[in-house]
């Protein structure tokens, strides 16, 4: 039977992922460094969806991680129909401000786990002749601005990786897809209920069941890159059109000066 793998799929977009393959008859493969969670999703995906689950808790930033992942999957003899790469870390701060031992972290999270899942899975998708892979990067890739300068960069990574691996699979009957949301109303952001809400209501932030439905459309419908959400565009387009000296010119104002000396 096929199964879909996704990482980070213990809360927000990967959950949804979960939930919503799970809905369309796909057994799940949920990997997450939440242990307990991961339980709860267990016996969720099961009760409401009558599928069979497979939780793994892996830490994602190790990188020994992708071939315990596919050794564990492959032993059990299942067949990954659908590998999704979601697990992230928000990470926003001036390079000289963050921890340097994070810095490891967040690119392997982003960069190294990715790149050898779609190496592993990808290698027998292609054998098989058909497959899925949807991975997760960023608006954030298309906007090298202060405060994300490592965050962005990674995703950036993603993004061309993605792109070129869609080449060498499409052509052996499997898709490969980036998705690249902006500001998602998950746990990630520590807002209000109230901004939250409002910013919710004016497309800022859009909803994890909006970006995974719309994502997994796309994948199956064989497309290289989505976009999700209008207001997410319209920033991607200002953004990557502002001259570098306008933005040199906004970020030397006192008060976004001080706040970018503070982050």
């Amino acid at each position: 039977m096929s199964y879909a793998l996704i990482t980070g799929a213990s809360s927000g977009i990967g959950l949804c992922y979960a939930k919503e393959l799970a809905k369309r008859g796909y057994n799940i493969v949920a990997v997450s460094n939440q242990e307990e969670q991961l339980k709860i999703v267990e016996s969720e995906l099961r009760t409401s969806y009558g599928v069979e689950v497979l939780t793994l808790c892996k830490d994602l930033t190790d990188r020994n991680a992708p071939l315990e992942i596919y050794n564990e999957t492959e032993g059990a003899g299942l067949e990954i129909e659908i590998l999704i790469c979601n697990a992230g870390m928000l990470l926003f701060s001036t390079l000289t401000n963050t921890i340097p031992e994070r810095l490891p972290a967040i690119i392997d999270l982003h960069c190294t786990t990715t790149t050898l899942l779609c190496r592993y899975f990808g290698d027998k998708m292609k054998e098989r002749r058909k497959g899925h892979i949807l991975i997760m990067s960023s608006s954030t890739a298309w906007l090298p601005y202060p405060t994300i300068s490592h965050y962005s960069a990674t995703k950036a990574y993603i993004k061309n990786f993605a792109f070129a691996l869609w080449y060498e699979l499409n052509r052996y009957g499997v898709s490969v897809t980036a998705v690249f949301p902006g500001a998602v109303n998950t746990p990630f952001y520590k807002l209000s209920d109230k901004l939250r809400s409002r910013l919710a209501t004016f497309g800022v932030l859009m909803s994890p069941e909006r970006v995974a439905s719309s994502a997994l459309r796309a994948m199956f419908r064989g497309r290289r890159r989505l976009i999700p959400g209008l207001f997410t565009r319209l920033v991607v387009v200002i953004c990557a059109l502002l001259p570098a000296r306008v933005l040199n010119q906004i970020i030397r104002i006192k008060p976004i000066r001080e706040l970018l000396e503070r982050v």
